[in-house]
């Protein structure tokens, strides 16, 4: 597991670098530190994660099956994390309370 992160990061890194710099997540609404994410199995939801939580193993378990799901082009064009809301809600939750 810990071994196919590098790999999300790199291509995370690539996607940026290959975007122009005014259309990268520069939008107001996205605060600096924070990173947006779609989640929803049928209809997608916008949330705004702390990028601190991308460390964490949960997380990191729900990148590996976006992953695995969309590989790394998104169909929402930004990252899309297959999973129900509510156990979207429950883990990040769960995070903010470490």
């Amino acid at each position: 597991m810990g071994i196919r992160l590098p790999s999300i990061v790199f291509h995370a890194k690539q996607v940026l670098r290959s975007q122009p710099l005014d259309t990268r997540n520069t939008r107001p609404d996205v605060p600096k530190g924070h990173v947006a994410v779609y989640v929803g199995e049928v209809q997608r939801k916008r949330f705004l994660v702390p990028i601190s939580f991308l460390n964490h193993p949960s997380f990191r378990e729900l990148l590996r099956q976006a992953e695995e799901e969309y590989g790394f082009e998104h169909p929402m064009g930004g990252l899309t994390i297959p999973c129900r809301e509510e156990a979207f809600i429950d883990l990040t939750t769960r995070l903010h309370g470490l």
